[in-house]
């Protein structure tokens, strides 16, 4: 249902200055350009919206990647988004006529944002400048062509506050750090294996968790100063507050934790997946979901613990990613993963399949340096995450909230800490 009154128009810049270009016609790497909207949807029940736009480029494969998000523009219908610069190459992979595609979203602090409605353009119509053929009606269609990934539609479905959490393999059979067969080498000039996961799988998962706050934690370590071995340390040495911001923060601590502790063993799973049950133990109710990342080579040392941790855990509103660094074969993992034949402990079956098992390598180009498809590890990370966040639902019987919930003054929301 397209509502004529919205519209969004394209205001170009070149070099600072107002004019009718966009600077990459004449400068084929970037552009600069400036939207602002008038009447758009009003989403709020208090107050105007508070719009973003998030620009997504088509891929060959008809799935579209994120590739520029706007800031937020605070109680207005008709915001003026701040200019920016973006590739060319980022927003169209150099061809001139293939669909952009931007969504339109209010933005709600508990991470809920309402979808305003979208609209598609090319680079080639962009670079006619500020006319009317940059005048965008934006218009609401059915849910099903919104990017290929159904979280973001679960999101203002269910109101669930999603959280992240993050660990680390520092377990000996990665190799010595200072040995560039490791897959933990501590290169100055270039990612290692660990640094490039964290980071392709990261910026896939931050955009739906809603503080960007991320308890990040290590395991298989010997820690400063006594030596000893531990299954769930904080990356960032603060066990009272284990948050990083952002991957890079995560990156940052990371680094840090590889120059001071020492790789060891065995590799116990189990203890991390504990660790987040124990928080999605504590809220049933579908206002919070737990998504544990654990980065790991593979091998495992406690096969049974870590099963029964998947079966307690499968009652509760969590799922785990295994993202798989290395040339291992990851039998055990994929035996986790539970697709083909369902985990299960002491006879116990796993009520809900929560383990998506992704080994890093089959995205990785020969070179070992460079993600081949973003979209596609997106989509392979990501793909499970909706079907067990509404299995779980309805197992516990949450229904969908079609209304807004409570307002909840800032500062009592719940995070996970250790």
């Amino acid at each position: 249902s397209a509502m004529a009154a919205e519209a969004i128009c394209l205001t170009i810049i070149s070099d600072g200055q107002r004019s009718g270009t966009v600077s990459a016609v004449n400068d084929q790497d970037s552009a600069t350009m400036q939207f602002c909207a008038n009447k758009l949807d009003k989403k709020d029940f208090f107050g105007k919206s508070d719009p973003f736009m998030v620009f997504y480029r088509s891929n060959e494969d008809g799935t579209f990647t994120i590739c520029h998000k706007t800031e937020v523009v605070k109680n207005t219908l008709n915001p003026v988004w701040q200019s920016f610069t973006i590739a060319v190459r980022a927003l169209c992979n150099g061809d001139f006529d293939r669909t952009i595609k931007i969504e339109v979203y209010d933005w709600d602090r508990d991470g809920s944002h309402d979808f305003i409605g979208e609209f598609t353009t090319s680079y080639r119509e962009l670079a006619r400048g500020q006319s009317q053929f940059n005048v965008y009606e934006v218009s609401v269609v059915t849910c099903t062509s919104l990017v290929d990934f159904s979280l973001s539609l679960l999101y203002p479905y269910f109101r669930t506050q999603i959280n992240f959490t993050v660990a680390i393999d520092f377990t000996a059979s990665n190799g010595n750090p200072s040995q560039s067969t490791s897959l933990h080498y501590m290169n100055p000039y270039q990612m290692n294996a660990y640094a490039m996961a964290l980071k392709a799988v990261g910026e896939i998962i931050q955009d739906y968790d809603s503080d960007k706050m991320f308890p990040a934690l290590g395991f298989g370590a010997k820690l400063p100063p006594d030596g000893r071995v531990s299954h769930e340390f904080p990356l960032n040495g603060d066990i009272e507050n284990p948050y990083c911001n952002g991957i890079d923060g995560i990156l940052e601590a990371y680094h840090e934790s590889l120059k001071s502790v020492q790789l060891y063993g065995p590799t116990n799973f189990a203890p991390i997946v504990n660790h987040v049950a124990s928080y999605a133990a504590a809220v049933q109710d579908g206002s919070q979901y737990f998504v544990l990342l654990i980065i790991t080579d593979g091998v495992i040392s406690d096969m049974a613990q870590t099963k029964e941790a998947i079966v307690n855990g499968a009652k509760l509103p969590m799922s785990i990613i295994i993202v798989g660094v290395g040339q291992a074969e990851f039998d055990a993992m994929v035996e986790l993963d539970g697709d083909d034949i369902r985990v299960s402990s002491r006879g116990k079956l796993a009520e809900r399949d929560i383990v998506q098992f992704v080994p890093f390598r089959d995205y990785m180009d020969r070179t070992g340096n460079h993600v081949l498809s973003m979209a596609r590890l997106a989509k392979d990370v990501l793909a499970e995450i909706p079907d067990q966040l509404i299995s779980y639902m309805k197992s516990r019987g949450v229904k969908p909230n079609p209304t807004p919930p409570a307002h909840t003054p800032p500062g009592h929301t719940h995070h996970t800490q250790i």
